[in-house]
């Protein structure tokens, strides 16, 4: 689909301005197809609002839509803004972060860096009834970052009970395999990590989850990108742990790392929830090295590469887990490729692993650049009964060697 028609479908869906005439919507120019130089190839709805609003992504690669051999990290990124209708900023970021991409790809290192290495995938809109109302909640007056199934509360498990831009989001999820998100939100300035609660329901007790270190460098990405969000005066270092700050359930940080293997931030970009439209220009200035570095982080940091069988040289849709680290990444099944996201520290240990294949391990040292880190899995020993006889059938890399006792 042309970008400029995409675009305008996207842009459709949003109203001509912000907070009774506040902001002005971020239309795209007539030439900004032409400034696409060809990468930016579609929009595409993920699901419709309770008013039936389509729910659109852009996607930003140089080949949007394709599930890629090579890089073999070409991890998927994803970026979500106005999940609270009142909370505007974060869309109108988005769409400037789509111009800044396409006006400097093949011109500027980090553009061309995240369009080759990155299937980035922006939502500006989660709640355009919400956005349209000019109010935290759906139409159904539904807080949506309340309405995600929640780890510490087992009954809320009712996915058709959610709501359909929830659904959406789940769906989407399950089906790109992000690596990593964020959801761009107003009213303060920090960058917030698992978990958003507590197993006791404790009131502002730090609540770690087992990647609590990756998390803590994801945010400090973000934070010490940003024109002054490290520099707060409230939250050490511009970053905060959910549950620390403030205890919620059913949110879409917690599930997303749960139940679709994403590592996702929730930002707070703004401590003013309606800045004039003057000052949006100026909080793209504050943020836009932190929306692209946190990006870029899927390909500068973490360990990532493939797992194969060595029977037959095929990829292994496997596992990977990082030894003390309660948490498992699964490659994919066409490919067999998988990435980690860690932070930076001397020594770890990974681990491969697939049903019917031996376990592989191995040490890295990761320091503050990304590893690739290939498996060759060996299938596992095998014994099959055939009448009064077994059959002992021992497999490795040169050749098969078959036992025959009664």
């Amino acid at each position: 689909m042309n970008l400029l028609l995409s675009l305008l479908l996207l842009v459709s869906t949003f109203s001509s301005s912000l907070a009774k005439g506040a902001f002005q919507s971020l239309l795209p120019s007539e030439d900004f197809g032409d400034r696409s130089n060809g990468f930016l190839a579609w929009a595409i709805s993920i699901g419709k609002s309770v008013n039936g609003v389509p729910l659109w992504v852009i996607e930003i690669s140089d080949k949007p839509g394709e599930e890629e051999t090579e890089p073999a990290f070409k991890a998927s990124f994803g970026y979500i803004g106005n999940v609270h209708g009142d909370e505007p900023v974060g869309r109108e970021l988005l769409i400037f972060l789509a111009n800044w991409l396409c006006d400097n790809y093949l011109k500027d290192p980090l553009a061309t860096l995240i369009v080759e290495n990155v299937h980035l995938h922006l939502l500006p809109s989660m709640n355009p009834d919400g956005y349209t109302l000019g109010k935290r909640g759906n139409a159904n007056n539904i807080d949506l970052n309340r309405d995600f199934p929640d780890q510490f509360f087992l009954a809320n498990d009712d996915e058709e009970s959610r709501q359909p831009e929830t659904r959406a989001i789940m769906n989407w999820l399950r089906d790109i395999r992000f690596t990593a998100s964020a959801t761009l939100h107003g009213g303060a300035l920090v960058a917030n990590y698992p978990w958003d609660g507590t197993r006791d329901k404790r009131w502002t007790f730090y609540y770690g989850c087992p990647d609590d270190e990756a998390f803590r460098f994801m945010s400090s990405i973000y934070s010490h990108s940003h024109y002054n969000m490290s520099s707060s005066k409230e939250f050490i270092d511009g970053i905060t742990n959910g549950a620390a700050w403030y205890p919620l359930y059913g949110g879409m940080q917690d599930w997303n790392y749960i139940h679709a293997g994403c590592f996702e931030l929730t930002l707070e970009i703004s401590d003013n929830k309606w800045p004039t439209a003057s000052e949006l220009p100026i909080l793209w200035k504050y943020n836009k090295m932190s929306m692209l570095n946190l990006v870029a982080s899927l390909v500068k940091t973490g360990v990532h590469g493939r797992i194969y069988s060595s029977g037959d040289g095929r990829p292994l849709p496997g596992f990977i887990t990082v030894s003390g680290i309660n948490y498992t990444v699964r490659a994919g099944k066409t490919f067999g490729d998988y990435h980690r996201l860690l932070g930076p520290r001397d020594r770890y240990e990974v681990v491969a692993t697939m049903p019917g294949y031996k376990s592989k391990n191995t040490s890295i040292w990761l320091d503050e650049g990304a590893m690739t880190l290939d498996f060759v899995l060996d299938p596992e020993v095998s014994v099959k009964l055939k009448g009064e006889y077994f059959f002992l059938i021992l497999l490795d890399k040169a050749n098969v060697l078959i036992l025959l006792t009664k």
